[in-house]
């Protein structure tokens, strides 16, 4: 059995590090957009999200200290429901989920950079730069695991910085108690509910978390405590940087600057542009940080899958290169599926969310919370078969949680493309029941087990 390596600290570190990136820096200005300008229901709408996700964690986790396999969801829906569950949610991940949240990411690096060497920011230009960092990404990562493991951490603790200078910046300098009183209504929508996709990306990623359960001291104690501190300390980040930078330079401002407002707080906080641009960078570099996270776990993903027997043709997908230590042709085909919806993001922005208020990661991020269900669901079973016998944990924890993401479903509606994106996501999950169907040697068993008996026929 792999040796449990990380205590708790360290798990919540991860976490944090897993959620927080380009999320609050980009979306700060769409919060405020729905909102109205209202700085409360900015932080309603932050709290009510990570509320939800903290009975969401609450929820899974009991599903992963009840297994030491990895694997994450995909596991726990092939153990606690079935195969036909579990391939629905590899699918959807792999060919939506992942390369959606990976092309927007991506995106909003192009974004900053052109602030940076202040170029304009078309969204030509911005696809461009985008289209150049995810192949630098997929280069590092291809090259060497341990390159791209380092980047990692490295960019865990620069992402830091921005978030708590404005934060401080805006309550010694701003002014938070004009900031507070300031309401928009001319051009806004005034719905914390509406704000909630955004709200929801700067979350998004704290299910990975689960998937490191195996490697955790004490697990059912560890992991629970970690899923719970780390999104309230998220929160708590999160609610300082909006606030701060709303009285910093205050709601209007920002929603006149739009996606700008971050160079201009910058450059008057810093004083020079030098100054400016130091801090630009480091947001740059925390967002390449959460893209290669993302890149990461993506160039495996149809790998995982071919383990399994889920893919067709799955036996192309099973080898990994001996001396870069990465499956080079899944690697190949999670960029080539990435590269299809940075096309996919491009015509959006180009012909229908003109605004940059909506992106196609919010509605991937809303359906996978519609597949969480099946999860949360699963722990009520194991409460009704008698396996859970705490009345909050079987039941308590994964109702409240299906609530809140009931919530998040319901803000899926607000994007006027939700219905015919959830048509393409029903199509691909069907696909993957056929398929499913039709190959019953799809295996259930641990990946890892199958990667060892693997490594052991090729020696």
């Amino acid at each position: 059995m792999e040796q449990r390596k990380y205590g708790l600290f360290t798990a919540i570190a991860m976490i944090i590090g897993i959620v927080i990136g380009s999320g609050i820096f980009f979306k700060s200005y769409n919060i405020l957009y729905f909102t109205g300008g209202n700085i409360s229901q900015g932080v309603i709408a932050l709290s009510v999200a990570a509320v939800s996700i903290v009975f969401g964690c609450l929820a899974v986790s009991e599903l992963a200290s009840r297994t030491d396999n990895a694997g994450g969801v995909i596991t726990y829906s092939d153990k606690f429901w079935n195969k036909k569950v579990a391939i629905a949610f590899g699918w959807f991940h792999m060919w939506i989920y992942y390369p959606t949240l990976i092309a927007i990411i991506a995106w909003i690096a192009g974004v900053y950079i052109n602030i940076l060497f202040g170029w304009e920011n078309t969204i030509e230009r911005q696809v461009l730069i985008s289209v150049i960092v995810i192949i630098a990404l997929y280069t590092l990562n291809m090259l060497s695991a341990k390159l791209g493991g380092s980047f990692q951490r490295i960019s865990v603790v620069i992402k830091m910085i921005p978030l708590v200078l404005f934060g401080i910046a805006g309550m010694i300098w701003g002014n938070p108690g004009e900031a507070w009183r300031t309401t928009i209504t001319e051009g806004t929508s005034g719905s914390w509910l509406a704000a909630i996709p955004a709200v929801l990306y700067a979350y998004d990623g704290w299910i990975v978390a689960t998937t490191i359960c195996h490697e955790i001291k004490n697990s059912k104690r560890n992991l629970y405590l970690a899923l719970i501190i780390s999104p309230l300390l998220i929160l708590l980040l999160y609610i300082t940087y909006f606030v701060g930078m709303s009285a910093f330079l205050g709601p209007d401002q920002i929603l006149a600057l739009g996606n700008d407002h971050l160079a201009v707080a910058a450059t008057k906080l810093m004083g020079n542009e030098f100054g400016a641009k130091l801090i630009i960078l480091l947001v740059i570099v925390s967002v390449l940080g959460t893209d290669n996270g993302m890149i990461l776990g993506f160039i495996r993903m149809p790998y995982s899958l071919a383990l399994r027997k889920m893919l067709p043709g799955y036996e192309k997908y099973t080898t990994v290169d001996q001396k870069h230590g990465v499956p080079v042709r899944s690697g190949v085909l999670s960029f080539v599926i990435a590269m299809v919806w940075v096309a996919v993001h491009y015509v959006t922005q180009k012909f229908i969310w003109t605004h940059g208020l909506h992106d196609i990661s919010e509605i991937a991020m809303v359906v996978n919370y519609m597949l969480y269900f099946t999860l949360y669901a699963a722990v009520i079973k194991l409460a009704i078969q008698g396996e859970i016998k705490n009345v909050i944990k079987g039941w308590i924890i994964p109702i409240l949680a299906m609530g809140g993401a009931s919530i998040i479903v319901l803000s899926g509606f607000q994007n006027e493309l939700f219905g015919i994106f959830l048509v393409i996501c029903a199509i691909i999950i069907g696909i993957s029941l056929l398929f499913a169907k039709q190959h019953p040697e799809i295996e259930t068993v641990d990946p890892d087990t199958l990667e060892e008996e693997k490594s052991r026929q090729e020696i």
